[in-house]
């Protein structure tokens, strides 16, 4: 059950520093020096030095083993390190490690980051080729033998359930995907700067697992992002306003699979995110009328149009008509359609550029951002806001 009181930690801690790599197709270096790379230029973006880290967390998918990277980035001793599984749902985790760590003491300084060659080197959207013996990997002994061997066609049998049920047809999703590449075209270190689609174009594009299409599908990305977490009251000394943690989450549904959730009693939603959902609004006190901007996962375009449903910004099969009516600004940067598929950690720099004011697709007047992390997994989420 989710929690029945807000808890402890809303307002304890602080985004104080974000950076970031160039996101290509092909970074031609290894993991290892993306993830240093983005983790000093988010040391240098928070004013701080390698030495002044402490903490380092990361996801289990990462190649890049936090002893490693703290050698190769000059910090010296750690009193935490940590790690966060199931892929993207990873991403908002993170900072939530991150923030309880420095929020108790353990840690004063905590670097999330997240790095790989997922276009160059090992692609997810190629789906399962092999697969350790594992509970995980039984799991999906229900789903391969039938052809349900990448992550677009585990979502596709939701996404086609959720059209029949509300009466919908393919194009709706489409207004994700042109929301999207509206903001990567005005973004230049969005991969798709300059190329904005439209309706039309979503419809065009070629079906890659009906009914998605190749445009409801992010792309793939080589490249790293970090993040710095410390207590508020450090960050208000730093060099950049802080975008202070109001709450964060994490959420796993009842009969939770790892993106295929398929003997849940319904299909057309993300129970996990719900489960997120109510933690954050308790922990903030805010409601979908109170979010100035929202980051949302989109490695494929009809979880968007749920995650608004299960966060209440509008009702059960409602997301569409959302998204086109423009109600709220949401992934400013372009999301994983359009600037790159970081598993959802930049994501969490555009919001904190958003609330420094400091997004080249700046909403006016900023003050409160949420933040996703992935869905159809184990997921979590962030509600950041500018310190008052």
């Amino acid at each position: 059950m989710s929690l029945l009181r807000p808890d402890g930690l809303g307002g304890r801690a602080a985004v104080a520093g974000i950076g970031a790599t160039e996101f290509s197709k092909d970074s031609g270096r290894s993991e290892l020096s993306l993830a240093v790379e983005a983790v000093r230029a988010a040391l240098d973006d928070a004013g701080l030095a390698p030495g002044d880290v402490d903490g380092l967390v990361t996801f289990t998918m990462d190649t890049n083993p936090e002893i490693t990277v703290a050698q190769a980035a000059g910090i010296g001793e750690l009193t935490f390190f940590s790690r966060v599984h199931y892929g993207g749902g990873a991403a908002c985790a993170t900072v939530q490690q991150a923030a309880l760590a420095v929020a108790a003491g353990v840690a004063e300084v905590v670097v999330c980051y997240r790095a790989f060659n997922e276009r160059s080197g090992r692609r997810f959207g190629s789906g399962v080729q092999r697969r350790e013996p594992s509970a995980e990997g039984a799991a999906l002994g229900w789903q391969l033998p039938f052809g349900l061997l990448t992550p677009a066609s585990w979502v596709a049998m939701a996404a086609q359930r959720y059209l029949h049920v509300y009466g919908l047809t393919p194009e709706v999703f489409g207004h994700v995907a042109v929301t999207d590449r509206r903001y990567a075209a005005t973004n230049p270190a969005a991969y798709f700067h300059g190329k904005p689609i439209t309706l039309a174009d979503h419809a065009a594009s070629r079906w890659i697992a009906e009914p998605l299409r190749l445009l409801d599908c992010c792309q793939e990305t080589d490249g790293g992002q970090a993040i710095v977490v410390t207590t508020a009251e450090r960050a208000r000394d730093l060099r950049h306003p802080p975008a202070v943690v109001l709450a964060a989450a994490q959420g796993a549904g009842r009969r939770q699979e790892a993106m295929t959730s398929f003997y849940r009693d319904g299909l057309t939603g993300l129970p996990e995110m719900g489960v997120v959902a109510r933690q954050l609004w308790q922990t903030s006190g805010l409601r979908p009328a109170d979010i100035d901007v929202g980051v949302l996962y989109d490695h494929f375009t009809p979880f968007v149009l749920m995650q608004l449903e299960e966060f209440g910004f509008c009702g059960p099969g409602e997301g569409g008509d959302f998204m086109a009516a423009d109600a709220l600004p949401v992934n400013t940067h372009g999301g994983q359609l359009g600037e790159a598929y970081l598993h959802g950690m930049n994501g969490i720099a555009e919001a904190v550029r958003q609330l420094r004011g400091t997004s080249v697709n700046q909403v006016p007047g900023a003050a409160r951002a949420l933040v996703t992390a992935g869905t159809g997994v184990p997921t979590s989420g962030l509600v950041l806001g500018t310190d008052t």
